[in-house]
């Protein structure tokens, strides 16, 4: 009766552990779809310019990028369960703040917490997963229920978005995010277990500080570089500090004696893999969704919720295909789902270079469906391999390092894109204005105004009799930069599905750092030979061994 009766406890922990994790993801990933199709009814409703407008989204992406590793480290050190409390308090204080804002500079501070709060949810609740499901095949559904979590996040948020902005004020998007916290917080408290890494790790100050310098510095001056100019002093030094700090955090890591991320993690090929093809692969996503919305907005002319269900195609589709692959992952290798998930992705992107104006629902519908597809055939086993890539004592930095460049790229995504986007759309514009017949200094103003404030800005000109060729000009040199961002970030995918093909193809190696302290002895060297990711095998990954 004892046995059971603690089987079945230790079962309901891990269910409360399993749907924390869940919720917690989702909890992170709302945000970022809820405020991107809303803004351009928060910039109506506050009044800002564009380049203010573009930090609403920054604001929350800057902090989670930066400050990931160091969320990671927290909670190996002073508990995973305290950090995800303080993940959640965050997000909720964040979503209150925007929900109140009636200025631009409160609006950035509310994304602003939400986003560190995302920070320390996103490693937490990988690291309770792999503390809470030690069993590395079973552990590889639980993945996956957590990758879905994720990615039902990203669908729901411009169905939300559509439904408020249809019916009440842009800051009521934020509302459903403070009793999800709230919720997900009074029931963390009694029922998860409270999780650290052993072998006396501690907080790591210089990598932890030159990790936020740089990935702050570096993405800052790619955001400001694509909304001005790559040339300017201010961009030129942001980069440059980036750069400098980065190095910095090479060399701290490399001599620390408990390091945030402990760089011997790359000498396992897995893991190198998806850090790579997480960094690049969001890159093109984050920044496709970005043009995508502003193909359905300006070209298409469809309102809020019209785009939002066009674009909640992908994470349906993706949801959809991904349920199975934790499942999977023990019988087909992770590197065959990877690598078929990003050609699926990369042939989707290019079959969209053909679309213009008047593309029917209908056929852009497939295409988003197998884009959806190849996402959620990467998105489990990219994860779960990063997780098994390392021993289990190192799985919350594995996360944390994952999520990293996971969130690097799509902070550096939408500016990448958006400067390709904007400048070939700006290059193409005078020679549609030609075809739709504005000459002479009206199409000197509209193409100035569009250099100058992007192409929106052209709206908000008296255009007279020819505004409806107007539009029309700017349609076409829109879809002209939308080919463009479609071709590179096709070929981004692509890249990807080299850097897998070429890493994944060996059995994976784990990277266990050597022991600095206590439990020495027990740690595997590195490159102690593992069993194949995703493969079944009677080698058990030394990433899933109880350390």
């Amino acid at each position: 009766m004892n046995v059971t009766t603690a089987a079945s406890g230790s079962t309901d922990r891990r269910a409360a552990t399993v749907a924390m994790a869940c919720l917690g993801v989702f909890v992170a990933y709302l945000p970022i779809t809820t405020v991107a199709v809303s803004l351009p009814a928060i910039q109506r409703a506050l009044n800002t310019s564009t380049a203010q407008l573009s930090w609403v989204q920054d604001a929350f992406v800057l902090p989670m990028a930066a400050f990931i590793l160091t969320a990671g480290v927290f909670g190996d050190v002073h508990g995973r369960k305290k950090v995800f409390q303080a993940g959640l308090f965050l997000s909720a204080v964040g979503a209150l703040v925007a929900l109140c804002a009636h200025n631009i500079q409160t609006l950035w501070a509310g994304q602003a917490l939400a986003g560190l709060g995302s920070a320390a949810l996103l490693p937490t609740t990988l690291a309770l997963i792999s503390h809470g499901v030690p069993d590395f095949r079973e552990r590889g559904k639980f993945i996956g229920m957590w990758a879905m979590a994720l990615l039902a996040a990203l669908a729901v948020g411009p169905v939300i978005a559509g439904v408020v902005l249809d019916h009440y004020s842009w800051r009521w998007i934020y509302l459903l995010s403070i009793p999800l916290s709230l919720l997900a917080l009074a029931v963390a408290a009694p029922l998860l277990t409270d999780s650290r890494a052993p072998h006396g790790r501690k907080l790591d100050w210089p990598g932890q500080i030159t990790a936020a310098v740089g990935v702050t510095a570096l993405v800052y001056g790619v955001i400001e570089g694509g909304a001005d100019s790559f040339t300017s002093a201010k961009v030129v030094a942001a980069l440059a500090l980036g750069i400098i700090a980065l190095v910095a955090f090479v060399v701290a890591e490399r001599r620390s004696a408990s390091p945030m991320l402990d760089l011997a993690v790359f000498r396992s090929a897995a893991f190198t893999a998806t850090a790579l093809i997480a960094l690049i692969t969001f890159l093109g996503l984050i920044g496709f969704f970005f043009v995508l919305s502003l193909y359905f907005g300006m070209v298409q002319q469809l309102g809020t919720l019209e785009a939002g269900a066009r674009l909640l195609l992908v994470p349906v589709a993706a949801i959809v295909a991904g349920a199975p692959a934790g499942r999977l992952m023990h019988r087909v290798p992770a590197r065959r789902m990877i690598t078929v998930g990003l050609l699926l992705i990369a042939g989707s992107l290019l079959a969209m270079t053909n679309l213009d104006a008047g593309t029917s629902y209908s056929s852009i519908a497939w295409r988003l469906i197998v884009l959806g597809v190849g996402l959620g055939l990467v998105t489990t086993p990219m994860t779960a391999t990063a997780v098994a890539a390392v021993p289990h004592h190192l799985a919350g930095m594995a996360s944390a390092a994952n999520n990293a460049f996971r969130q690097v790229g799509g902070a550096l995504g939408p500016a990448v894109l958006g400067a390709l986007l904007s400048t070939r759309a700006v290059h193409a514009l005078p020679g549609h204005l030609a075809d739709a017949g504005v000459t002479g200094s009206q199409a000197h103003a509209i193409v100035a105004t569009a250099k100058e404030g992007g192409l929106g800005a052209v709206a908000g000109m008296n255009l007279g009799s020819k505004a409806g060729q107007v539009y029309a000009a700017l349609g076409d040199s829109l879809i002209d930069g939308m080919r463009l961002c479609l071709i590179v970030a096709a070929g981004l995918v692509l890249v990807a599905a080299v850097c897998g093909v070429t890493l994944l193809r060996r059995p994976q190696q784990a990277a266990a750092a050597p022991a600095r302290g206590a439990g020495e002895a027990q740690q595997a060297p590195m490159g102690a030979p593992t069993g194949n990711v995703g493969a079944a095998g009677p080698a058990e990954p030394l990433g899933h061994r109880r350390a």
